[in-house]
C-alpha cells in the first residue's frame, strides 16, 4: 500500500469514528438555535479575516488539484462570493457550521481520492476544457456536449461544496454588522480583517507553505468562531484528518512544493550507470519542463541519448543564427536549460525568471550548474517588466518555453505570460537588439492559429515574416521556433550554413490561411483564437449563474425582496474597477505575485481611508456630488494618454496608480455614506457581494471588447448605482415624512 493511500484510508477511518461519536452523543452538535448575542468585534475581525484567507486558499488549491480551473480561477472566486452573499442573506437563521465543515471535508475527500494517475480529475479537465478556439494545455481540440455536460455536473457539485463552506462566514459577518453600534465602524473593521487575511495569505505564498497548513488554519479559525466549547473542540479534532488528506509524502527523487504561483512536482530519472539522466518538472500535475544535461562529457558517456545532431537540438539551435560569443537575454530561463546552452556557446547571459522556486530548483538540480557561471546574471522578475527597465542591448533575445499554466490574479482570466506575447512587447524587445541582433522564440504550438498569431505579430513588428520551423528532440523537449532580425543577420546565417538551410527546409512550418487578431496590451489573450467568449468560458460561466440563481431563490426573503440596486451595482462596478487596476499596473510593475498583493491591499486601504473620511468628515462631504465625481474620475482614467506618460516605468506606474486611486476613493466615499444609513448592514453587504459575482462574470467581456472597454461598463454600472442611490434617498425621505 502506498503512503498516500494509507494516509487517505487513515483519514477516512478517523472521520467515520468522529461521525459515529457525533451520532451517539446525547446532545446534537451544531444544532443551537439563533439567539441574540452581543456585538463582538473579535468575531467580526476573525470572520472577515477567514473569508479572504479561505477564498484565496480554496481558489489556489482547487486550481492545482483540478487543473482546468487554473484557467478559470475567477469563477471559483465568484463561487466564494456567492456563498458569502447567501450567508449574508441568511443572517437571521442559525449559523450553518455543520454543512460548511462537512463540505470542506467533502471537498478534500473527493479531490484527494488516491486513484491511479489522477484519471478522474484529468477527465474532468478534458471535459470542460476541450475546445478548438481556446488553448488549454492537455485538452482536446473538439467540443463534446455530452462530455461537457457531464463535466459541468461534476464541477457543479464541487462548486456547490465551495459555496456551502462560505455561508457561515457570511452569516457571522452579517450578524455582527447588524448588531454593531455603528455600521460604518463595523464595515471598517470588516475591511481591516479582510486586509489582514490577504496579507497573511501573501505571507503563506512567500514562505511557500503547503496547503495542509492553509486549510488546516481555516478549520482552526472555524473552531475559534464556535460559541460552545464542545463544538470548538470537535472542530479542532477534525484538523487531524484534514491534514492527513492534504499531506503529500516525499522522497529524495520525487517531491513537491508550492511556489507563490503554482505547485511544482519534481522527479529525478537515472541512467543505467546510476548517474543523473534528467529531471521532470510538473506544474499543477502536468508536464512543464525537463532538466537535461547536454554537456560534452555526459553525452560522450551516453552517445545514444541524443538521436538528432547536437547542433539541431532546440537548446543549441538559437546560437547558429547569432554572431559568435553573443550577449544574450533569456526571458523565461526556468530551470536553466537555455542558460546552459548559452554558457556552452561562450555567451554573456542575462537570465530572467519570474518564479523564485523554479530558479532555485535549477540552481540546485541542473547538472551543468549554469546559474553558478560567472558569465550569467539572474533577475527574478517578470519578463515584460525587465524589458521596460533595462538599458542593455543584446545580440540574441531568447524567449524560452514560458507558456503559462497559471494566472497572475484571482480577479482576472489572464495568464502570467499574456503581456509577454503582445505587439507592444515584441516592439520593446526589438528596441533592445543590437544592429545584427536576433529574436528567437520557442513555443509549444498546440493550435494552428497560435503559430499564425505569433508569426503575424513578428511580421508587424519587423516588417518581414519570421523564419519558422519545428525543432524535434529525442532527449529534451521539442518546440516550434520563430527566428527574426531587423537586419539580414538570420538570412546571412542560413546562407552561410548549408546544413542549417537544409534543416529548416525539412522542418518548415506552413501557416494556415485564416487570419487571427494580434494580441495587444489592451487585448492580451494569447490563448484565445478570436475576439469572442470561448465556449469553454461561456459554458462554465453558465454553471455559476445557474447555481447562484437556484441557491438564491431558496431564500424566502430573496423571492419577495430583490437585493438593493445601489449596493448590487456598487459591488459589480468595484470588482471590474479592481480588475482594471491590477491588469493596468501589471504592465508597469510586472505580473508578479507581489504586485497583485500590493494592489489589492492598497485598494482596501483606500476604502478604509474613505470610511474614515465619511465618519469624521461628514459635514464637509456632500453626498450629491460624490457620484458625479466618481463618474468624472472614471472618464478621466479612460482617456488617460498612456503614450504621454514618462519613459521611466516605475514613475509611469505610480502615476497610473494615483489616477486609479481617485475613482476608488470616490467609490469608497459613496459606498460608506450610504452604508451608514441602511437599516440592515448585513443585507447591504450581501447585495454588494452578489453584485461582485455579476461583476466577475462581466469581466469576461474583456475577451470580446478588450481591457479598456471594461471601464465603460464600470461607468454604466455606477450609473445604475446612481439610480439606486436616488431611489433609496427618495424612499428614506418618504419614511421620514
Amino acid at each position: 500500500m502506498s503512503s498516500t493511500l494509507f494516509l487517505y484510508a487513515l483519514a477516512v477511518v478517523l472521520l467515520i469514528g468522529i461521525r459515529l461519536f457525533m451520532a451517539r452523543a446525547r446532545m446534537p452538535f451544531f444544532k443551537q438555535e439563533l439567539a441574540e448575542h452581543k456585538w463582538s468585534l473579535w468575531q467580526l475581525l476573525l470572520a472577515s479575516f477567514l473569508t479572504l484567507f479561505a477564498e484565496l486558499a480554496f481558489i489556489r488549491w482547487i486550481a492545482v488539484e483540478v487543473r482546468v480551473f487554473a484557467y478559470f480561477k475567477n469563477l471559483a472566486l465568484l463561487l466564494c462570493f456567492v456563498g458569502f452573499g447567501l450567508g449574508c442573506a441568511l443572517s437571521r437563521r442559525a449559523v450553518r457550521w455543520l454543512i460548511a465543515i462537512e463540505s470542506l471535508l467533502g471537498l478534500l475527500l473527493v479531490i484527494r481520492l488516491p486513484f491511479p494517475n489522477r484519471n478522474l480529475l484529468e477527465g474532468l479537465s478534458q471535459s470542460l476544457g476541450g475546445s478548438g478556439d481556446a488553448e488549454l494545455w492537455a485538452t482536446a481540440l473538439t467540443w463534446n456536449w455530452t462530455q461537457f455536460l457531464t463535466g459541468a455536473f461534476v464541477a457543479g457539485i464541487l462548486f456547490l461544496l465551495i459555496v456551502w463552506v462560505f455561508i457561515p462566514l457570511g452569516q457571522t459577518v452579517s450578524q455582527q454588522m447588524d448588531r454593531a453600534p455603528s455600521p460604518l465602524s463595523a464595515y471598517s473593521w470588516n475591511l481591516f480583517g479582510s486586509l489582514i487575511g490577504i496579507l497573511a495569505f501573501l505571507a503563506v505564498g512567500r514562505m511557500m507553505l503547503p496547503p495542509w497548513l492553509w486549510l488546516g488554519a481555516v478549520l482552526i479559525g472555524f473552531s475559534l468562531l464556535q460559541i460552545s466549547s464542545r463544538e470548538r473542540l470537535l472542530t479542532l479534532v477534525l484538523v487531524i484528518p484534514a491534514v492527513l488528506l492534504l499531506w503529500n509524502p516525499s522522497a529524495p527523487d520525487h517531491y513537491s512544493f508550492w511556489t507563490p504561483y503554482q505547485q511544482i512536482e519534481y522527479l529525478r530519472y537515472y541512467m543505467p550507470d546510476k548517474k543523473f539522466g534528467k529531471g521532470e518538472i510538473r506544474v499543477n500535475h502536468t508536464g512543464y519542463q525537463t532538466v537535461i544535461n547536454l554537456s560534452s562529457d555526459f553525452l560522450a558517456r551516453h552517445p545514444d541519448l541524443v538521436k538528432e545532431p547536437l547542433d539541431e537540438n532546440p537548446y543549441n539551435l538559437p546560437f547558429r543564427f547569432a554572431k559568435p560569443s553573443p550577449h544574450v537575454l533569456i526571458v523565461g530561463s526556468g530551470a536553466g536549460n537555455d542558460v546552459a546552452g548559452a554558457v556552452r556557446h561562450n555567451s554573456t547571459v542575462d537570465a530572467v525568471e519570474i518564479d523564485p522556486a523554479i530558479r532555485a530548483l535549477g540552481e540546485r538540480e541542473h547538472p551543468e550548474h549554469p546559474y553558478d557561471s560567472p558569465q550569467v546574471t539572474t533577475y527574478l522578475t517578470d519578463a515584460r517588466a525587465f524589458l521596460k527597465r533595462t538599458s542593455k542591448n543584446y545580440d540574441l533575445i531568447l524567449f524560452g518555453l514560458l507558456d503559462s499554466h497559471t494566472q497572475f490574479s484571482d480577479y482576472s482570466n489572464m495568464r502570467l505570460d499574456n503581456f509577454v506575447y503582445t505587439e507592444e512587447s515584441f516592439a520593446e524587445a526589438k528596441a533592445h537588439l543590437k544592429p545584427d541582433g536576433v529574436i528567437f522564440i520557442k513555443f509549444q504550438v498546440d493550435r494552428p492559429w497560435m503559430a499564425r498569431r505569433l508569426a503575424d505579430m513578428l511580421q508587424h513588428t519587423f516588417g518581414k515574416p519570421p523564419i519558422m520551423f519545428i525543432a524535434l528532440s529525442s532527449y529534451s523537449v521539442s518546440a516550434t521556433c520563430f527566428v527574426i532580425s531587423p537586419s539580414a543577420q538570420v538570412e546571412s546565417a542560413i546562407a552561410a550554413d548549408p546544413r542549417l538551410a537544409n534543416f529548416i527546409q525539412r522542418r518548415v512550418v506552413t501557416l494556415q490561411t485564416d487570419p487571427v487578431p494580434n494580441t495587444t496590451d489592451d487585448w492580451p489573450y494569447l490563448y484565445q483564437q478570436g475576439r469572442w467568449i470561448p465556449r469553454t468560458f461561456f459554458g462554465v460561466g453558465v454553471v455559476v449563474i445557474v447555481l447562484a440563481i437556484v441557491l438564491y431563490l431558496q431564500i424566502p426573503e430573496a423571492r419577495h425582496q430583490p437585493p438593493s440596486l445601489f449596493f448590487f451595482s456598487m459591488g459589480a462596478g468595484f470588482l471590474l474597477l479592481e480588475t482594471q487596476v491590477i491588469s493596468r499596473l501589471a504592465l508597469y510593475f510586472g505580473t508578479t505575485w507581489q504586485v497583485n498583493g500590493i494592489v489589492i491591499s492598497a485598494m482596501l486601504i483606500t476604502l478604509l481611508l474613505a470610511n474614515v473620511a465619511v465618519q469624521y468628515g461628514a459635514r464637509f462631504l456632500r453626498r450629491s456630488w460624490l457620484l458625479p465625481a466618481l463618474i468624472a474620475a472614471l472618464i478621466a482614467v479612460y482617456f488617460l494618454p498612456t503614450s504621454g506618460l514618462p519613459q521611466n516605468p516605475s514613475l509611469a506606474g505610480l502615476l497610473v496608480a494615483l489616477a486609479f486611486s481617485v475613482p476608488v476613493f470616490f467609490a469608497g466615499l459613496l459606498f460608506a455614506s450610504e452604508f451608514q444609513k441602511v437599516l440592515s448592514p448585513g443585507s447591504a453587504l450581501g447585495a454588494n457581494v452578489l453584485g461582485a459575482v455579476a461583476g466577475g462574470l462581466l469581466e469576461n467581456l474583456s475577451l470580446l471588447l478588450g481591457m479598456r472597454a471594461l471601464l465603460l461598463i464600470t461607468i454604466l454600472l455606477y450609473c445604475f448605482a446612481g439610480v439606486g442611490f436616488l431611489t433609496s434617498s427618495s424612499r428614506r425621505s418618504e419614511v421620514a415624512a
